[in-house]
């Protein structure tokens, strides 16, 4: 890659990285701690891809958000949500131990982040897994004490599948700046901020008036079904489409 005044920039290479550590977080997601071999730096929203190679050369790789606070650690969180048919998800879940070694590159991605100095107020839409980019950025407004007016609308099928959840809730609480809305899709709300519903346009409106202004940017990420419902419920509730950054994954 090149920087802005054509000096070419250090190449993204494979590397060994160290699995640290693993924290259940949900009854289907668990974080898993990786210890790159030659630490670098990443900025919020960013991913990296995992490469597992088998004893007869096969290679799987995926990609995985960063979910960690940037510059906290040369540790990085990654959370991996069990997929049935998930040949990657399935070996870290069933297989990987604290002190194996996998091959880690990045930081990827340069569209789906954001730093303080970008200013809000911040809309963030999330579905099940798709919080952990989004997380990195609350994580990032929330270390550098940002005046920034955020916003999570985060989609789970109950209380239990709230990834961060205990976290998220201490943030909503310590920082007047941050709020959260649950859309529950299996479960009734608790709270009378939340909705027990997929999310859908009137929720998108809804949650647009509980920020303080008009979002300077929107992110939303999330299975591709979901992205394409939420960034068009977005649009419907008069969001502009050139403020939409999406993050998707495979399936509906």
């Amino acid at each position: 890659m090149t920087d802005v005044a054509g000096v070419l920039a250090p190449a993204v290479r494979w590397q060994n990285a160290t699995i640290t550590r693993r924290v259940m977080q949900t009854p289907e997601i668990t974080s898993f701690f990786v210890r790159p071999d030659r630490p670098f730096t990443w900025r919020a929203g960013q991913h990296v891809d995992i490469r597992l190679t088998a004893e007869d050369g096969y290679r799987a790789i995926r990609s995985y958000s960063i979910a960690s606070l940037p510059g906290a650690d040369d540790e990085l969180e990654l959370a991996v949500e069990r997929l049935a048919d998930g040949e990657v998800s399935l070996w870290f879940h069933d297989v990987a131990q604290v002190g194996d070694v996998v091959e880690i590159k990045g930081p990827l991605g340069g569209h789906f982040v954001w730093e303080p100095e970008d200013g809000g107020p911040i809309l963030l839409i999330g579905g099940g897994s798709g919080l952990v980019p989004l997380m990195a950025i609350a994580r990032r407004g929330a270390e550098a004490a940002a005046r920034v007016p955020m916003h999570l609308l985060l989609s789970a099928r109950s209380p239990q599948d709230v990834l961060y959840r205990e976290e998220l809730e201490a943030l909503e609480r310590q920082n007047d700046r941050f709020g959260m809305t649950l859309a529950l899709t299996r479960a009734s709300a608790w709270r009378p901020q939340d909705f027990s519903r997929r999310i859908d346009d009137e929720i998108l409106a809804r949650v647009l008036k509980r920020l303080p202004a008009w979002p300077k940017r929107v992110f939303v990420c999330g299975t591709n079904g979901f992205v394409n419902a939420a960034a068009d419920g977005a649009q419907a509730a008069g969001v502009a489409a050139e403020i939409i950054r999406t993050e998707r994954y495979g399936g509906l």
